[in-house]
């Protein structure tokens, strides 16, 4: 009929198609509502329903593999008493028969082995009892048990259809299990991480204080007692004073990491000239000392961005340079360029540069390479930039080599909107 036609097109219609082919229509029908998100006992519940209307049956339950040990455990019912048939061992009846040998069991319940069971089946009014192995790639993950108070005839058909039925259910009820195990998982994860994020809370607030306190004591015993002391009490004087400004510096930045992952951002138009002109002035004193020069481009635009994260950026790319890029560094400077989505801000030295394998393990948290032992820094610098530069709609990434200086990039949106 549909032969000659140049092409063919057919308005698709459930309920057409259940009149034109009903086993199609069931199929359908299982595949629709396995698809759908449901814990695993209600998937297996409905689909088990579904089989038993669609054969006119009275009763079923599914069991289903258990991962470790060799048995079959009860996952759903419907129409039948569960005592005495919660679990049930591979080497034991119908059920465990059709999952070691991976075969379709149809039987009267008068005819079974097990005279208990039988009796027990038979006192529930069952007459024929079915057994279909829930197969999917060649693994079998359960079975089917179906129960029919009167004499059903079986076809090769039906047969095959409850065979393709069972090994939905297979693949619905694996993909169900995976999903709760991702679920648990999850929700143990975010536990870990509700229980990291108030210990660092703990530690980075509560630590705050005592931590200047004692900063503040011993910088005010350090000026005026350390000429009291003999050459050994000045040691330890300059010893604890630079352990205390460390343990400060480090609770400071911790504030700063977190308040770049966490708190939410207020977008406005800034200038930002006046952001280099700001750190410049910041770290005056030490560009003056060592004689290094600042350079930047004339084309620093005005952008929508976080005025207090950039400047964390701007400050930390500056701070990590004048740290850690060595004695005969002689000159800093910022460059910008632009493309259609973002603007692109450069910090770059002539100081010591980065090894190639160092390059993405320098954002890390807490991440401090070997050239810089012996300076001051808590290894949070450049993790901050990362976690602003993400919360911009950017990213930030490092280039130079070993030998010839180090250059810092950061891009941040340009969709980024005035006060959201």
């Amino acid at each position: 009929m549909l032969v000659n036609n140049k092409y063919i097109s057919i308005k698709i219609s459930d309920s057409k198609m259940k009149e034109r082919n009903r086993k199609l229509s069931i199929l359908l029908e299982m595949s629709n509502l396995l698809s759908t998100s449901m814990n695993l006992k209600t998937l297996l519940t409905k689909a088990l329903s579904t089989v038993m209307a669609y054969f006119d049956l009275e009763a079923g339950r599914i069991y289903l593999m258990n991962d470790k040990d060799p048995y079959l455990y009860l996952a759903a019912h419907q129409g039948v008493k569960t005592e005495g048939l919660e679990k049930v061992s591979l080497n034991e009846g119908f059920s465990g028969k059709a999952a070691r040998t991976k075969c379709f069991i149809a039987q009267h319940v008068s005819e079974l082995e097990d005279k208990n069971r039988a009796a027990l089946l038979s006192r529930m009014g069952l007459k024929i009892i079915i057994c279909v192995p829930l197969i999917s790639m060649d693994k079998v993950g359960g079975v089917m048990n179906l129960g029919s108070k009167k004499i059903i005839k079986l076809d090769q058909g039906k047969i095959d259809l409850l065979t393709t039925l069972g090994n939905q259910i297979t693949i619905a009820a694996d993909n169900a299990k995976y999903y709760e195990d991702l679920q648990n998982k999850i929700k143990t994860l975010k536990e870990k991480q509700e229980m990291i994020k108030f210990f660092t809370y703990s530690i980075s607030h509560d630590l705050k204080s005592p931590a200047i306190g004692i900063y503040g004591l011993t910088r005010l015993f350090h000026e005026r007692y350390l000429q009291t002391l003999d050459e050994k009490g000045k040691v330890y004087c300059n010893q604890i004073l630079n352990a205390t400004k460390q343990m400060v510096d480090l609770v400071e930045k911790m504030n700063e990491y977190i308040a770049a992952k966490e708190a939410p951002y207020h977008f406005e138009k800034i200038k930002v000239k006046e952001i280099t002109e700001a750190i410049k002035n910041e770290f005056s004193l030490e560009l003056k000392r060592r004689q290094i020069r600042w350079l930047e481009t004339d084309n620093l635009p005005e952008i929508v961005a976080d005025r207090l994260a950039l400047l964390r950026v701007f400050r930390n790319f500056v701070d990590n340079a004048l740290k850690y890029g060595g004695k005969e560094r002689l000159q800093l400077k910022i460059g910008y360029e632009e493309d259609g989505v973002s603007h692109r801000f450069s910090f770059s030295d002539d100081g010591v540069g980065i090894k190639p394998e160092d390059k993405e393990k320098v954002f890390n948290q807490f991440q401090r390479e070997k050239t810089s032992r012996g300076t001051d820094g808590s290894g949070l610098g450049l993790a901050i930039v990362r976690e602003i530069a993400e919360g911009h709609g950017g990213r930030t990434w490092v280039d130079g080599s070993a030998t010839e200086g180090t250059t810092f990039y950061i891009t941040i949106s340009k969709d980024l909107k005035s006060g959201d």
